[in-house]
C-alpha cells in the first residue's frame, strides 16, 4: 500500500512540474520511473500468477464458470489499478523521453551553427571538391593512356627489334 500511496504521489509531482529540468536531473528521473516500470511490472506479474492459480483451483470445481468468472473479478480488480499507474509512468516517461530529444536537437542545431563548425564544413567540402578533381584528372590520364596503348605497343616493338 506504501508502494501504491509512494507511486501516486510521485507521478503527481512529476505530472505537475511544467519546469523544464536540466537535462541530468531528466534522465535521472526518467531512470526513476524506469524502476517503478519494473516495480508495477512485477506488481503485474503476480497478479497474473494469482490469477493463473485461482484459474487452475476453478477447473477443480464442478461450477467450473462460476468460479471463473469470480476469479476473473479478482483478477481484474487486482489489476486495474496497476493498469491506471503503468499508464500514468508510461505517459510521464514520454514526455520526459521528448523533453530530452529536444533539448538533444536544440543542442545539435547550436552546434551545427557556430562558427568553427561552418568553417569545418567549408573545409570538408573543399577538400571533397579537391579530391574529386584529383579523381577526374587520374581517370582522364588512364583514358588517355589506354588510347595511347596501340601506339606506346608499336613503338616498343619497333625499339626492342633484336638484329
Amino acid at each position: 500500500m506504501r508502494s501504491k500511496v509512494f507511486l501516486g504521489a510521485l507521478l503527481i509531482v512529476c505530472s505537475m512540474s511544467g519546469v523544464v529540468l536540466a537535462t541530468p536531473a531528466e534522465e535521472a528521473e526518467l531512470e526513476q520511473l524506469n524502476k517503478i516500470e519494473q516495480e508495477l511490472e512485477l506488481q503485474r506479474e503476480w497478479v497474473k500468477f494469482r490469477w493463473s492459480k485461482a484459474s487452475s483451483a476453478c477447473h477443480l470445481n464442478f461450477w467450473v464458470n462460476y468460479c471463473l468468472g469470480g476469479a476473473r473479478a479478482e483478477y481484474r480488480k487486482e489489476l486495474d489499478p496497476i493498469r491506471v499507474q503503468e499508464v500514468a509512468v508510461h505517459e510521464t516517461q514520454r514526455k520526459l523521453r521528448e523533453s530530452i530529444k529536444n533539448q538533444d536537437d536544440i543542442k545539435r542545431a547550436a552546434d551545427r551553427a557556430a562558427p568553427e563548425k561552418a568553417a569545418e564544413r567549408a573545409e570538408n567540402q573543399r577538400e571533397y571538391e579537391e579530391k574529386q578533381k584529383d579523381a577526374a584528372a587520374r581517370a582522364a590520364d588512364l583514358e588517355q593512356r589506354r588510347k595511347d596503348a596501340p601506339k606506346r605497343a608499336q613503338e616498343n616493338k619497333a625499339g626492342t627489334q633484336l638484329d
